[in-house]
């Protein structure tokens, strides 16, 4: 628990000294989608399921909240709407999902995601289509940037906080072993579905929660964002920054949002070169950038210290393809 409160307390500083080097609806983003890779890892990394469908809900919240705040409703109401529709979407979506395991999940979320996706690529009276939703407006008390990052970044240590509870609590311990053996924890009593199920929804609510605030960031919502190719960038996120602990999701989401504003610059085929880094973790880092990290602390940490205690957040395994 400790070392939980150090790793909070570099988060701290990162999400000070950040906007400092980048612009400020960067530096937002890079929060958000902290947000959406720490709570897939709830179910990616902790609970063994991988989802290709975590775009859906994160589309799905952001569509609905742009909506409401261009109707001019106050965002104490369009945020919570967009949160809600995304929980009780992914609720329904995963009822369906979880009786299912392994490939068959993958393809089950990768198929519902194309399904909201092909809604709001066609239904452009209402999400604009191709287009996006543009002309989002922000309240008048976030209409400066900083302003809003710094609103962007309470609402991301609030989600941290609620999910490192959840990660130690009992519930957490639920997931994980029905990560390592489905089998006993149901030979001991517990509804294996059920939990899934509960993992499903809470990644997916959290992620509405990342949603609403990006349609507010540039004002609009691009049609992209709930493509499934963007589930793909959320689980590069998590691979790259190591899916094996809670904060490891956060390096891995500030990378991605760094690289592909950096490669874009530089290469105008730059998903080229993020595949090439996509390539090297697979191979090369398994455990991502938090256990490369990890190691190098313990290889220079002294000696004669005391003996590191285990993260209580970590997974202590890598993703798998099991549900």
């Amino acid at each position: 628990m400790m070392q939980n409160k150090y790793l909070l307390l570099i988060t701290l500083a990162f999400v000070v000294v950040i906007p400092m080097f980048m612009p400020p609806s960067t530096s937002a983003e890079m929060l958000i989608f902290g947000i959406i890779a720490v709570s897939t890892n709830i179910m990616v990394g902790y609970t063994g399921m991988l989802s290709f469908g975590q775009a859906a809900y994160f589309g799905i919240a952001a569509y609905t909240a742009g909506l409401m705040l261009k109707a001019g409703m106050p965002l104490i109401l369009a945020a919570p709407a967009g949160v809600l529709l995304a929980l009780v979407t992914s609720g329904i979506v995963g009822y369906f999902c979880v009786k299912r395991t392994g490939l068959y999940f993958i393809c089950l979320t990768f198929a519902f995601n194309q399904m909201f996706y092909f809604i709001a690529y066609v239904w452009t009276d209402v999400t604009g289509g191709e287009d996006g939703l543009p002309g989002i407006p922000r309240p008048d008390f976030l209409n400066d940037d900083i302003t809003f990052y710094v609103f962007t970044a309470v609402v991301f240590f609030a989600c941290m906080i609620a999910m490192l509870k959840i990660v130690n609590s009992p519930l957490g311990l639920v997931f994980k072993l029905i990560r390592e053996n489905p089998n006993r924890a149901e030979a001991i009593g517990y509804n294996i579905q059920l939990f899934k199920w509960f993992s499903f929804v809470i990644a997916s609510s959290f992620t509405g929660v990342a949603g609403t605030i990006y349609a507010m960031v540039y004002s609009i919502v691009p049609i992209d964002q709930i493509h499934w190719l963007k589930s793909g960038d959320i689980i590069f996120m998590l691979l790259f920054g190591g899916s094996g602990s809670f904060f490891g999701p956060l390096i891995g989401a500030a990378a991605y949002i760094w690289m592909s504003d950096t490669f874009s610059v530089i290469w105008a085929r730059w998903p080229l070169m993020m595949g090439v880094v996509f390539v090297f973790v697979v191979l090369f880092m398994r455990g991502g950038m938090a256990e490369l990290i990890s190691n190098i602390y313990n290889r220079f940490k002294k000696p004669n210290g005391d003996p590191e205690k285990p993260d209580d957040t970590s997974t202590d395994k890598p993703v798998e393809v099991r549900s």
